[in-house]
């Protein structure tokens, strides 16, 4: 099995993190190619040490205690301190620094490029890797210290990361100008829209995840829509919008060039005129916090 932790990070959190991850004794073992005696050895330990039960069944299914969340939470951020350390100690000494980071799609493609450009003027002895991922997967890559820092629009447990707010963004209903409405006129409500083809992101995406909060808002879901079209690109869901091949819900400054010379336009609906937050989101308690607060600044 390929180690997936530094060497630094006692074997026995990795067990519990193992079993956290599948809530199941046995597949922990195998995924650690280790005997299940042996996880629960590992497990028995640290109950032992911490002086609390991490474990429980109900309802016949294995799930973590208030104790075992709580080292859940603090195991997630030594994974991702020590992974950052022992990736720093390597380049110890270089003269070049190296950088890694993520955005979602929204935030890479339309609003941080010129970010990262200004960045690297000031810091141009900086290799930087930045990953183009959706929240969900970004918010793994930060616990497992792929990646440093993130900068995503979708939503996230604020209780588990370390996070500012990097910036307001307006999101809106899209469609191409002279779109024929099959309601026969310019919608007034989500429901006006529901015959309506709708042009959605894959499922984990920040930009599909507001829309789904909207609807539940109204007692609608995405199941509701006649007819549904998902596509992980943005730049494809524009191309699809201007050819009238439906509607999409995107926020304002992935749109911002079709807007503003007509191709496009939106749809003002009761409560979808809100600005959503994007955020800079770094692991809870991590020991590179100072770090990550100037790195946001840097940014910015």
């Amino acid at each position: 099995m390929t180690k997936e932790y530094p060497a630094m990070l006692d074997f026995r959190i990795e067990t519990f993190l193992c079993v956290c991850k599948y809530m199941n004794f046995t597949k922990a073992s195998t995924a650690l190619n280790i005997t299940q005696p042996a996880v629960s050895q590992h497990i028995h330990y640290l109950e032992d040490e911490y002086s609390a039960k991490l474990f429980e069944y109900k309802n016949r299914k294995l799930s973590l205690t208030p104790a075992g969340e709580e080292l859940y939470r603090a195991a997630l951020t030594m994974k991702h301190d020590d992974r950052i350390l022992a990736k720093r100690m390597k380049l110890a000494g270089q003269p070049v620094r190296k950088l890694s980071f993520g955005a979602t799609l929204t935030v890479g493609e339309f609003l941080f490029p010129a970010k990262v450009a200004s960045y690297l003027e000031a810091n141009p002895r900086t290799d930087i890797r930045m990953t183009i991922r959706n929240t969900h997967e970004l918010l793994e890559m930060i616990d497992s210290g792929a990646i440093d820092f993130a900068v995503i629009e979708g939503y996230f447990p604020m209780t588990e990361y370390g996070y500012r707010t990097y910036s307001l963004e307006p999101y809106a209903a899209v469609y191409k100008t002279g779109y024929q409405f099959k309601c026969g006129h310019t919608p007034n409500s989500i429901r006006d829209l529901l015959c309506e083809p709708l042009l959605i992101r894959e499922e984990g995406s920040g930009t599909r995840e507001i829309l789904e909060r909207y609807l539940a808002g109204t007692n609608l879901s995405l199941d509701d829509f006649e007819h549904t079209l998902e596509v992980d690109s943005i730049h494809v869901i524009k191309q699809l919008a201007l050819a009238g091949c439906g509607i999409t819900f995107l926020y304002q400054i992935a749109v911002k060039e079709e807007l503003l010379d007509g191709r496009l336009e939106l749809a003002l609906l009761p409560g979808l005129d809100a600005k959503h937050e994007f955020s800079f989101v770094w692991r809870k308690d991590s020991i590179y916090k100072d770090e990550y607060d100037r790195l946001f600044e840097l940014f910015s």
